[in-house]
């Protein structure tokens, strides 16, 4: 069963509020004041001067348990938000892997689910291990990335965008954060709703139905009920968007890991395992603890994923 070695992420030092971010892109004053007061919006972080190589390497390196174990990583996964995010020439994912000593892996990239693309990543991670038969087998998936175009400052009536990421490492089985089921739900109607361009209404309207019911079959898929999770590790749009899906639910917004909305951002494939790393060192996780990741990304897909600490 795919289960979660070790998880870790790398918040760079630059902190950056977001009133300066929609100032840069010429954001109107009162959708910021919306984004503070009731999204629960304020700073995000960024690191000017580094590149994608850089960042993804700071979250690889926070992994204890790749330390020692490099030559049992197989697969190296780049789950992305954005399909390109360098210029001809570049390999940013192979020099990460040449930075780590990752030298027996197969790397590759892996796209077209947006920000629910992490989540994808283990669930396939999982199953290329799983194929390959060795139970000593690892692999690595990365996640988070830059936000090097005005397009991607921000999604608009939604959320600001940060650059932290995380590194997942995953393993054909293990006693702890077994991968119990996992759901997604691709709506093709919506493919247009990028940034900079409005969401599609249609899309605003049916996002909390939509990602409640992906919620509800992971945890079906799992044998629980959603009423059974100690916590759900978010996508960190925004705060209101969380409290509508938790009505619908029928669960207390306490229940979802919100701490790092106003902190954060939205860091694109990263968030639920940025919220991973923060909600084990608050102790929000206990072993045998029942949890959700949730991801939406833009075009539109919706995915979940059950897990057990």
């Amino acid at each position: 069963m795919t289960a979660l070695l070790d998880v870790g992420c790398h918040l760079p030092g630059t902190s950056i509020n977001i009133g300066d971010i929609g100032a840069a892109v010429g954001t109107d004053d009162r959708l910021m004041w919306t984004f503070r007061r009731f999204y629960g919006l304020d700073s995000v972080r960024r690191a000017p001067g580094q590149d994608l190589r850089q960042i993804l390497t700071a979250a690889a390196t926070n992994l204890k348990e790749l330390r020692g174990n490099e030559h049992r990583v197989r697969y190296v996964m780049n789950a992305r938000t954005v399909a390109t995010v360098a210029t001809v020439g570049e390999r940013p994912v192979e020099d990460v892997c040449a930075a780590l000593g990752l030298t027996n892996a197969v790397v590759f990239t892996l796209t077209q689910h947006a920000c629910a693309s992490g989540l994808l990543a283990v669930r396939l991670a999982g199953e290329l291990l799983d194929a390959d038969g060795d139970p000593d087998a690892l692999a690595l998936v990365l996640v988070g990335e830059k936000a090097f175009s005005p397009t991607l400052e921000m999604i608009p009536e939604s959320t600001v965008m940060g650059e932290s990421t995380a590194a997942c490492l995953v393993a054909p089985g293990g006693e702890r954060d077994r991968l119990l089921g996992y759901a997604t739900r691709t709506i093709g109607r919506y493919c247009d709703g990028f940034p900079p361009f409005a969401l599609d209404p249609g899309f605003l309207k049916d996002h909390n139905d939509l990602l409640a019911e992906v919620m509800r079959q992971a945890c079906r898929e799992a044998g629980l009920d959603v009423a059974d999770l100690t916590l759900i590790l978010p996508h960190n749009v925004n705060r209101l968007s969380w409290s509508w899906t938790c009505r619908l639910l029928d669960i207390p917004l306490e229940r979802v890991f919100l701490d790092n909305i106003p902190v954060t951002g939205h860091c694109f494939t990263a968030d639920p395992f940025i919220n991973y790393v923060h909600a084990r060192a608050a102790g929000r996780l206990r072993p045998g603890d029942p949890y959700l990741m949730a991801s939406v990304g833009l075009g539109a897909t919706f995915s979940a994923a059950v897990l057990r600490h």
